[in-house]
């Protein structure tokens, strides 16, 4: 939660730094509006405050070696609190398993899935995805294409 709110610099920088955070604090600054100075207090103070939570390199999935993706479903036995927890826990050390949602409705979870080829996708689904615990069905959906990547929130400059 931020201590201050958010004006019209913050915003812009805001999305600056979802397009390119390796800029210079230099162009950052201009393009925020700003002074270099200001614009390096701003960014710690948005940091300070957690609504900058990291900074990552984005890969190349295809590049990397993961040119598949799937988006599998995942129901459990039981709602119940203990078997939640033991699924998310071992789900958290998959890395082929990028992102894990619960959600409301007749799935229980939804997770995003990188495999390098289908045999690769057939090992972890066998291996890995099939053994979670207190799991009742998975229902795997391969991605044809993506048609929009996430590039960032959308931070309105008003």
């Amino acid at each position: 939660m931020t201590s201050h709110r958010l004006d019209a610099a913050d915003r812009r920088l805001l999305r600056e730094l979802q397009m390119n955070s390796r800029r210079p604090i230099a162009e950052l600054a201009e393009r925020a509006g700003l002074s270099s100075s200001a614009c390096h207090r701003r960014i710690k103070q948005l940091e300070a405050d957690g609504l900058i939570d990291g900074y990552v390199a984005r890969l190349d999935r295809q590049r990397a070696g993961f040119p598949m993706m799937f988006f599998i479903e995942a129901t459990l036995d039981s709602q119940g609190m203990e078997h939640q927890s033991a699924f998310e826990a071992a789900v958290a050390v998959l890395d082929e398993v990028l992102e894990c949602h619960l959600l409301a409705g007749e799935t229980d979870y939804l997770m995003k899935v990188v495999a390098a080829d289908l045999a690769d996708f057939e090992r972890i689904h066998r291996d890995r995805l099939a053994r979670l615990p207190h799991l009742a069905r998975l229902k795997s959906n391969l991605m044809i294409r993506e048609v929009r990547r996430f590039e960032g929130l959308p931070i309105p400059l008003r």
